[in-house]
């Protein structure tokens, strides 16, 4: 530990020197100075401090006292370290500033590290202290004792917002330390877990950098070190396998020489699976990867609906039949479509399962209705759920969407205004969080309004097409009551039933004996309206009457349960009315009769109340 002569007893209880590695959240670095400040234990009797206990305490008084009276800022103590050194580790500000005034040399290096002010800093993850000694001139690019610049610290000590900081306001995400490795390189070397290179790769930093004496990448560090999150991540981001250091030795080679099995399976089948994607067949599926499962999917669903109608009345026969289908499919979907493609198996279920409802209405049902008007109804269903399905899949729901030079200086301002943390800042998208918005895992994007990540449609719901995703529920609703009509009037027309006479049991094997396939069917329909229908409600009432996604519902109801005093979800900024709330959702005036709020929640970032409001809100 870097050292401090001079400091006494009593400072044994201060973050005197680096700590060890440890990660520095994002939830962490909101804390203002008081309630740092609060946790060293007060000195009553200042009079009597020496200098280096009062910079460690942030007795300010007793420092200018000491300094008016001849002392030297620059002058070291026995062990090299300066009065900034310690008013930088101790996040003193005022004390750094005063003493910047009086003539401190802010890159004095000292300590046994050899270290810099603005190096203690950042080891100790005091994000405030980091931006004002860079706004006094110190240089993040010098190389301490151990060989490492600021950047390398940051990562070495895991505190992504500094890291985020210092490469916003320019600094190299591919700055090379004393050997001439990246923060990559080291990150993926001496951090076992997914974080600080998960956070480094959004900065596009290099892949194929080596360092100067092993000549590794940062997926022969990371082999090396068996760090398998970060070997997963460089993988993903498309890290060369090639590539061979200075031994000749590949990233496999080395993960063969350290044993690692599960190493050496995630680099094979990586390996297989480029080579897959070099052949012209699997380049061209991979274009029609989504009408590949939409085709298995409807094989699948007629497959199934088939062997159920044979006329065999072996259900072991059936069962084999089904079982082989089902593991044929699957194998076929797991050698030609990509893992990240099936998050739309259940929207390519659902569109399968409409395809054959049609099919169905068509071919059994229609002769039953030729002579009455409910043809042209369930026609105009199928368009309406076809076309809004297909609006609320391809229009965007509202994703964040700004420069990097727009990233980077928002990070700047945040960081500046000490507001660089997860209420605020997105640390997946590196973005400034609009009110209402959320960042969706699946879509890997924040997204403005965000409703919720909807399985049926592939896509996340917001302010873009949350519209379109309503009328889609409607029309599928509407499809589906007209499917469970046109199945009971078939039933009631081809099958001869006793339900009066033997009850629900009898009746029922006497439809599946009947239709297997139309029963078969209407399970569909069932699933289907059931889903669709409930969610529309629900869709409806959080609207209309509260005002609210069905984000914001869920997050007030948890908040409720985990308060003492329970949050209405009626009293909340978002909640106008219940025309009004309407008028805004389908941005309709009603003939005159309303005005609807127009508000881009793409970039609204403070809260406007509606005139109407009251003060009595809950925060969402």
């Amino acid at each position: 530990m870097e050292g401090g002569g001079g400091a006494g007893p009593a400072c044994k209880h201060h973050s005197h020197g680096p700590h060890q590695p440890q990660a520095r959240n994002w939830h962490s670095i909101h804390k203002d100075q008081s309630k740092i400040q609060a946790a060293f234990p007060l000195v009553e009797d200042y009079s009597s401090c020496d200098i280096v206990k009062a910079t460690q305490y942030g007795i300010l008084e007793r420092c200018k006292e000491l300094v008016e009276a001849g002392y030297d800022v620059r002058q070291p103590d026995k062990e090299n370290v300066t009065l900034l050194h310690w008013a930088a580790i101790n996040n003193r500000l005022d004390l750094v500033k005063f003493y910047i005034s009086k003539g401190a040399v802010v890159d004095q290096l000292g300590g046994d590290l050899n270290s810099t002010p603005l190096h203690w800093a950042i080891r100790q993850g005091h994000l405030s202290m980091v931006i004002l000694l860079l706004k006094c001139g110190a240089d993040p690019t010098l190389i301490d004792g151990e060989g490492y610049s600021s950047i390398h610290l940051a990562v070495v000590f895991q505190h992504m917002p500094i890291i985020a900081y210092l490469i916003s306001k320019g600094q190299s995400v591919d700055t090379t330390d004393f050997s001439g490795q990246t923060p990559l390189m080291l990150s993926a070397q001496k951090v076992i877990g997914p974080e600080p290179t998960g956070f480094l790769l959004k900065f596009n930093p290099s892949l194929s950098a080596v360092d100067k004496i092993q000549k590794n990448t940062a997926l022969h560090w990371a082999v090396t070190a068996g760090n398998v999150n970060a070997v997963e991540l460089l993988l993903d981001a498309g890290s060369n396998l090639d590539i061979k250091n200075v031994k000749g030795d590949t990233p496999l080679d080395l993960a063969h020489q350290i044993q690692n099995r599960l190493l050496i399976h995630m680099l094979t089948q990586e390996e297989k699976m480029r080579i897959r994607k070099n052949s012209r067949l699997l380049r061209m599926l991979a274009k029609y990867e989504f009408f590949l499962l939409l085709l298995s999917s409807l094989t699948l669903m007629w497959a199934i609906g088939y062997i159920m109608d044979l006329s065999s009345d072996s259900w072991l026969l059936k069962g084999s039949l089904l079982l082989f289908i089902f593991f044929g499919i699957s194998l076929l979907t797991r050698q030609f479509v990509e893992l990240k493609n099936l998050k739309y198996l259940p929207a390519i279920f659902m569109l399968s399962s409409i395809f054959w409802l049609s099919m169905t209405w068509f071919v059994w049902f229609l002769p039953d209705l030729a002579d009455t008007i409910f043809q042209i109804p369930f026609i105009l269903s199928v368009m309406g759920l076809l076309y809004y399905f297909y609006k609320t899949w391809r229009t965007d729901p509202g994703y964040i969407k700004v420069s990097e030079e727009e990233r980077r200086k928002s990070i700047v301002t945040l960081a500046e205004a000490g507001h660089l943390d997860f209420r605020t800042f997105c640390t997946s998208c590196l973005v400034k969080k609009p009110l209402r918005s959320m960042h969706c895992i699946a879509c890997n994007s924040c997204t403005a309004r965000y409703d919720q990540h909807c399985l049926w449609t592939g896509q996340c719901i917001g302010v873009g097409n949350h519209y379109y995703f309503i009328l889609f529920l409607l029309f599928l609703t509407m499809v589906g009551v007209w499917m469970v009509y046109g199945t009971l009037l078939y039933w009631s027309e081809h099958c001869a039933t006793t339900y009066r006479q033997d009850g629900a049991w009898t009746y029922f094997t006497q439809i599946v004996s009947c239709s297997p396939w139309v029963l078969y069917i209407f399970t569909l329909v069932s699933f289907h309206t059931s889903w669709s229908s409930l969610m529309l409600i629900i869709q409806l009432y959080q609207i209309a009457f509260l005002g609210l996604t069905s984000h914001e519902r869920l997050n007030l109801m948890i908040q409720s349960k985990c308060s003492k005093h329970a949050a209405s979800l009626r009293k909340t900024p978002y909640n106008h009315g219940c025309f009004q709330n309407l008028a805004d959702f389908f941005q309709c005036s009603c003939f005159g009769m309303f005005k609807p709020n127009i508000v881009d929640w793409t970039k609204q970032y403070t809260l406007t109340f509606h005139p109407a409001k009251g003060k009595n809100v809950h925060c969402v």
